[in-house]
């Protein structure tokens, strides 16, 4: 028999030794509001070295200190970007890649189809995605994920997942399952999560399961569905 179990946010966090990049969105428990956020963890100095910026609607991730920056081709990028009634989410330029094909009235996946893993070796870190589409006071979402189907990346798997949304309730992507060399690829499908009515609430309760150590960055934010106006919280370790 198929069960229906929600964990909180911080549990599902918490679980994980090293998350890597996570993704959720989903909607709050009111019904009221579209619900993302994006968190970044990082275990070399190079990684470590970012911040969060925003810009209008865009999240970029920036370096805290320029002159420490070793090899930007990974860790620099726009996270979340908006195109007419979308929000993109994603741990890499793909966010672009998804941007531009919107822009042609090609699809999230058509996007991603030109797209593959990370050419970390020997990680293989997956291109972890997400897009909100809204419409009519209410919203539809879809979470992918592009990972090697082999230790030596000779091919790349692609998995979409699309959701109605249901109040109080999210899902929650990530990069890695757990800390290692190499580190572990996530599996499965999204993660069910519960999602509060308090920004904040949601917030604080992802920033304090991460690894106190890796946790770099985090953005949460809360859309009104109802007149399109957003909330947003800002988190980074480095400032």
């Amino acid at each position: 028999m198929q069960t229906y179990h929600i964990n909180k946010i911080s549990e599902a966090v918490a679980a994980d030794p090293y998350v890597g990049r996570g993704i959720v969105i989903g909607k709050s428990a009111d019904g009221k509001k579209a619900v993302s956020a994006y968190f970044i963890m990082g275990r070399s100095a190079n990684s470590r070295n970012r911040v969060f910026d925003i810009d209008g609607e865009t999240v970029w991730t920036a370096p805290f200190d320029p002159s420490k920056v070793e090899d930007p081709s990974l860790i620099i990028y726009a996270a979340v970007r908006a195109y007419e009634n979308k929000l993109i989410v994603t741990n890499g330029d793909q966010t672009d890649t998804v941007f531009e094909f919107l822009k042609k009235g090609q699809s999230f996946e058509e996007a991603l189809e030109t797209r593959e893993f990370e050419p970390d070796h020997p990680n293989l870190t997956p291109r972890i995605s997400g897009m909100l589409t809204f419409d009519n006071g209410d919203f539809t979402y879809k979470m992918s994920i592009l990972k090697s189907e082999d230790e030596a990346g000779t091919a790349c798997g692609r998995y979409t997942y699309a959701y109605t949304p249901l109040a109080g309730l999210g899902h929650f992507i990530h990069t890695y399952a757990g800390d290692g060399n190499p580190l572990p690829t996530f599996c499965g499908e999204p993660e069910r999560v519960a999602i509060p009515d308090d920004i904040d609430e949601l917030t604080e309760a992802i920033w304090n399961s991460l690894d106190e150590q890796n946790k770099i960055s985090l953005f949460v934010r809360y859309t009104d569905l109802a007149d399109g106006s957003y909330t947003y919280r800002l988190k980074n370790k480095n400032r």
